[in-house]
């Protein structure tokens, strides 16, 4: 997290949150919502700006409770996911390939998961800023175990480490990373905030 933000929280530690308004969808990308967006139920609009992006990924945490948000300076956004809290793509390394977040941030997998619509997910561990307390003075960076969701533009190349056997509503078998044999188990989607501690839509507390 960014010192400038850090420093801020001190300045005004008193500042509303905000819901609804920021949005992560399925390719990894932000996605600002008006309130036309949030009453019409739409995705909203895709951020281009490079460097806002960039600093809302620098920025992106979450609390004990599973709501992730990007900390604005004082201010505190919730993210609604629409599937997971990462979104991973499979690139190039010194050694092989790498999982990296939307974050840019390694992920590094211990199996897979594939639901009835044909996504995959893989799980593992990231590092990720977390607010011990819900105090927004007490930042930790750590690795910790979560699931993202595979780019759809990803998947073929997926297909090729994988070996699949069909089963009821999905797929199971196993996939092969850096010569280790790793599990890829069938899920439902509604099954995986539940399981891996993740709040799709944030809301208010009372």
């Amino acid at each position: 997290m960014d010192d400038q933000v850090l420093r801020s929280l001190v300045k005004w530690p008193n500042v509303p949150e905000c819901f609804g308004w920021l949005a992560l969808d399925r390719r990894g990308q932000w996605r600002m919502r008006d309130e036309f967006a949030q009453q019409n139920h739409l995705s909203g609009q895709v951020i281009v700006h490079r460097a806002l992006s960039e600093f809302i990924s620098r920025n992106y945490a979450c609390d004990q409770a599973g709501n992730y948000f990007f900390q604005n300076g004082p201010q505190r956004v919730f993210v609604t996911l629409d599937y997971t809290p990462w979104i991973v793509r499979i690139t190039p390394a010194q050694e092989g390939s790498q999982f990296l977040t939307q974050c840019q941030t390694p992920f590094a997998p211990s199996a897979a998961f594939s639901d009835e619509q044909g996504n995959i997910y893989i799980a593992g561990s990231t590092h990720q800023t977390i607010d011990e307390n819900n105090q927004k003075q007490s930042f930790v960076n750590e690795a910790c175990q979560s699931v993202a969701i595979l780019h759809d533009h990803d998947l073929d190349h997926f297909s090729e480490l994988a070996i699949l056997r069909e089963q009821a509503c999905s797929f199971g078998g196993s996939w092969t990373w850096h010569g280790k044999q790793l599990p890829l188990d069938p899920i439902l989607s509604n099954e995986l905030s539940q399981r891996f501690h993740y709040i799709k839509s944030p809301t208010p507390t009372t």
